[in-house]
Parts: C-alpha cells; structure tokens; sequence
C-alpha cells in the first residue's frame, strides 16, 4: 500500500532511514562541496520561514488560491532547496527552463502570477528584469550567484525565526498530499506553453511505483550524476527517487564538463537523452577513427560485434567469447571514461536509436529505455534492471507497476492512475480533451511486443498523409537513418506531397574524416554539402536504408543542412527533442527544392 508521503517527507525520509554526509554534492570554487540531510533539513525549513515571512502561503490550498513561486536555474543544491522549502508552505513551485524565451518567460510568470522567482545567474536575473515591469504580480528576484544587483537567495532565510520555524511545522502537517506540488509549463511548439498541474500523490506514486519497478533499491552507499534540467519532470521525479532511495545527488558543472565530472566523481548512474547519448558515441567513434593499423581493426571488429547484441538472445560460446575480448580490449576504454562504476542509465524524452542500445549495453554500459509525458508525472513504461528477462532492445519496456495502460483504436497510448495530472492550469477545455474518463490520451502512437513491451512508433499528430493518401510515420524512418554514423539529425517531410523527403545534417566529424580519404579537402559546411562526391555518398546511405521500409516510406530525395539544429536556433526543444514545425517554416525554401523535380 502507497503512504501518502508529501514530496518534502523526502528529507525526514531519509534522515530517519539513512542520514547522509553528501546528500547534495555541487562545485564551489573548484572543490566538491557536499550539503548533508541535516544540513538540508536546517536549510529547507529555514527557507520556508524566510517565505512565510515575506508573506508566501498556500493560502486555500487551491490551484489558483496558493502563491506561485517560480525558479529559473541550472542543476544545483539550491534548486532542491528552494523545490522542497516552496512546497512545506504550501505554495507552488513553476520550475522554468533556462533556454526559454523571453516572451514565454513573460507568458509564464503572468499566466501563473508568480511572487517571487529566483534565478541562478546574473544572465538569468537581466533577462528576468528585461520583462519584469509587464509582470505586475511579481515582487522580488532572488539571485543564487552572490551579485550587487540582486538579494541573495539566503536573505530569504535571514527571516527565519523560532516562532516562524514552529509555524512551518504546523503548514507541514497541514499539507494534503493531493495537494498542488508544482505547475510545469510544457515546452510551447504551436502557440502558448500549457501549465501541467501535478500534485504531491501524482509524483510521489511515479517515484515509488518507478523505484519498485526498475527497481531502484535502497542504496545509501550509491551516487548519480545530474545534468538533465531539473524543470523537466524526467529529471525531477528522478532526484526524489534518488532521495527516498538514499542515493546521493552530484551536480554536474555544466553540459560541457559533463565527462570531466564523470571521472571524477565515478558514479553509479545518471539519466540522460537519446541524443546525448548520440553525441557520445559520435565522440568515441571519431577517436577510432583516428587510430591505425591493428588497433583500428580491432575498434571497429568490436564496434561491428557489439552492434548485434542481443540481451533476450544468446549468441552462443563463440559469440560469448569474442564479446568478452572486445570488452577486455577495448570496451574498458570506454567505462573508465565514464567513471569505471556504471550500473545504470536511464535514457528518455524521445526514442533511442537500437543500434546504440545494443553497443552500450554489450560494453557492459548498461542503458535502460523508458517513456512517459509530464502529464503523467512523468514514467509510464520503463526496460528493467532487474529481473534481466523485462529489457527488449528498441521498446520502452513493460508498464510500470500501479498503473493502467492500453491503446486506443488507433494506437494512441492511454494510461490511467494516480500519476495522471490534475488538469491543465486555467484550461478545463484542453483538460477535457486530454483526460477522459480518467484516461490520459498521451498523444502518442504505439504497439505492444510480445503482449508485453511497449513500443512508441510516433507522435499521433507527426504522422502524415502523402498526396496518394498512403500514411507515413516519421519517427521510426529517422531512428533508423541515424544508425549512420554520417547522418547526425534527420527530419522526414511529406505531408500532402507525392513523396517522402527529408532534411538532414550531416556528421561533420565524420565528413571531415571521410573527404580527405576519397581525395576531397574540406574547408567549409556549406562547401562539404554541395561536393557532388558527398551528395553522391549520401545517396548510398539514404537507398542502403530504404531497403528497411516499404515504397511508400521509403526517402526518393532529400536536401543536406549545413548547420546542426540545437536549442540556442530554435529547432530543438530543452529537452532535446526536434521541433517539427518550426523546421518545416524555418527550411522551407529547402523542402521546396527537394519538391522542384520528382525523382
């Protein structure tokens, strides 16, 4: 049976099971800096003090009475810190991206009336301020980098006092755990973000019921490294697993010092995106292929032995054997990379390429897939670390325990339990359309494997119709094209036309490597995509994986992009997913030049 834990309960969770030395663990001036239960206990009650003082409340407790408290930061202890503090005053927390813009920041803080926000940088706090005026609710902007032109987040606990910190005991108590725990503004490709409202039962049932089916046990001795923002609910479900399971928390410095922070810190896990995991293996094979003679051989014998991995079939002894030199002699290469002690990544947000599944996890690099929206706080299927038999490369893995998942007619995946949101903040008319009967309609298309292991085959409204009237499905033609190592990103066209296309970024890591080998310098993107010997080679690569799929889906021309799409230009979502019709506008004149002549 489900306690009615509140997402806060985590700290005197954990220091009643499993008190903790380095319970958060960030970099300050050069040095690891560890924050321990107590420490995180003192801080977070503090803080709620500090809020109580400057009048934050939960005031009835409704989604629209509560204060809404709103934080814009990177990965760092102040993040939990402010997430947990917001919550024991019954206020509501609106985690923000870093990345978003600035009419969607102004959108955002008027749309939930934001009181207070706090920012991590004195970037963050000019972009705030550049908007603040247009934001009447808003009345202060708390900095956690020391900085002249704002308060410091600790001014907020300078309020504290021991009647305060008494009252917080008394809010603590008070606190439903149906109450709203946060308001999570999903990433607004068409028209306005939608306000997503989970409440404490919504994300606490996704934790333990995610922690039992991994499962995650409990494992005070364990570490993980998190670099995935913390406004997306992935990354948020996932640290309070991490804290009810006793897993010590590591900030990562930042995105580009990511490996750096892996060896150093050697942890047990991390989560992660299908495409940073892309980006990886880019790396790795861009370093093979700067090796020669023997050593090259053996780099890509054991890349190609590892490609046909299988974890529900057994190869056989010699298959068995082969796998255990190339993990000897070169695959070891790869774990120290990452720190020597892997036991766990977990990747989601968007479909991972299989071909990448099978190299890391017969590297002894093992990666789990799961899936789930934010509307369902977020995990609705996930491949298992134990036991092995619940894993099948190129699905999400079986349901979670304690929910209900099937598909409709058409596919869609539908999920019903306690982690379903509680509506849309301010839109009962998009609530309607998304819950019905209790069944949150996810909007994506998928197949059961083996009656067993779900399957997501694509977005319901990213599948298109050619002029022939023949239906199309682009994600899985994408997963498969990006099995190249030449191809980097990929976007598959269509619509309404009389044949597939696709706009693709190269590799250039892999282009500049391969032109000099075939008697090409290269000296520019935009040069490199015009060569006809590159053109020419992509055509191979296009028609060797046509063969994979029927006439219909099959790509008859396609157009070479010379930049790599990314959240700073706009094509990527935060969490790294493709934005499809920002693509389609932002490269039109590019998708009419693949239309001009019929192939």
């Amino acid at each position: 049976m489900l306690k009615p834990y509140r997402l806060f309960d985590a700290v005197k969770f954990q220091s009643e099971k499993f008190p903790k030395q380095e319970m958060l663990v960030s970099k300050v001036n050069g040095e690891w800096k560890p924050y321990s239960t107590q420490d995180v206990s003192t801080i977070t009650n503090k803080f709620s003090a500090g809020l109580l003082q400057l009048g934050v409340s939960g005031n009835d407790y409704t989604p629209e009475g509560a204060d809404k408290i709103a934080i814009i930061s990177n990965n760092r202890p102040e993040w939990v810190f402010t997430d947990i503090a917001v919550q024991q005053t019954g206020a509501i927390l609106v985690p923000i991206y870093p990345t978003c813009s600035v009419q969607e920041l102004q959108f955002i803080l008027n749309d939930a009336a934001v009181k207070y926000l706090f920012v991590s940088s004195e970037e963050l706090l000019l972009k705030a301020r550049s908007i603040s005026h247009d934001v009447p609710s808003l009345r202060n902007i708390f900095t956690f980098d020391e900085t002249p032109q704002a308060d410091h987040w600790t001014k907020v606990m300078d309020g504290a006092t021991p009647e305060l910190l008494q009252q917080v005991e008394k809010v603590k108590a008070e606190i439903d755990w149906e109450h709203l725990a946060t308001i999570i503004y999903t990433s607004g490709t068409t028209g306005q973000p939608k306000g997503v409202m989970l409440t404490h039962r919504n994300i606490i049932s996704n934790v333990f019921f995610s922690k039992e089916s991994f499962p995650f046990e409990d494992a005070p001795e364990s570490k993980v490294l998190s670099f995935l923002p913390l406004n997306h609910i992935f990354e948020k479900t996932c640290t309070y697993i991490y804290l009810y399971s006793g897993i010590s928390i590591y900030y990562a410095e930042s995105m580009e010092k990511i490996a750096d922070n892996l060896r150093e810190i050697k942890p047990d896990g991390f989560t992660t995106v299908p495409r940073l995991l892309e980006k990886v293996f880019e790396k790795i094979m861009s370093k093979g292929n700067e090796l020669t003679g023997l050593k090259r051989k053996l780099f890509f014998w054991s890349v190609s032995l590892a490609g046909k991995y299988d974890v529900k079939k057994d190869h056989g002894a010699w298959y068995n054997f082969k796998l255990r030199i190339a993990n000897k002699l070169v695959f070891s290469k790869w774990r120290e990379a990452l720190g020597g002690r892997i036991t766990f990544i977990v990747t989601g947000g968007a479909a991972c390429n299989e071909k990448l599944l099978r190299i890391f996890n017969a590297a002894q690099i093992p990666v789990y897939e799961g899936y789930g929206p934010t509307e369902n706080s977020p995990v609705i299927s996930v491949n298992r670390k134990k036991p092995l038999g619940d894993r099948y490369f190129g699905t999400t893995g079986p349901a979670i325990t304690g929910i209900e998942v099937k598909l409709a007619e058409d596919g869609e995946i539908l999920v019903k339990g306690p982690t379903v949101m509680k509506g849309y903040y301010k839109r009962p008319d998009l609530t309607a359309e998304t819950v019905i009967d209790g069944w949150l309609h996810t909007g994506d298309i998928g197949v059961w494997i083996d009656q067993k292991f779900l399957k997501i085959t694509d977005r319901k409204k990213e599948l298109f119709k050619t002029s022939g009237g023949k239906y199309v499905a682009p994600q899985p033609i994408e997963n498969k094209m990006k099995e190249s190592p030449f191809v980097e990103q990929i976007m598959v066209v269509g619509n309404e036309r009389k044949f597939v296309g696709a706009l693709i970024v190269p590799s250039f890591t892999m282009l500049k490597q391969w032109m000099p080998q075939n008697g090409l310098t290269f000296t520019t993107n935009e040069a490199a995509i015009r060569e006809p010997k590159v053109l020419e080679m992509f055509k191979e690569v296009v028609e060797s994986f046509n063969n994979y799929f029927n006439h219909v889906e099959q790509i008859k021309r396609f157009e070479l992009m010379p930049r790599e799409w990314s959240i700073e230009t706009g094509e990527m979502t935060p969490k790294l997913s493709l934005k499809r019709k920002i693509v389609m506008e932002k490269y039109k004149d590019a998708i009419e030049r693949i239309y001009d002549v019929h192939p």
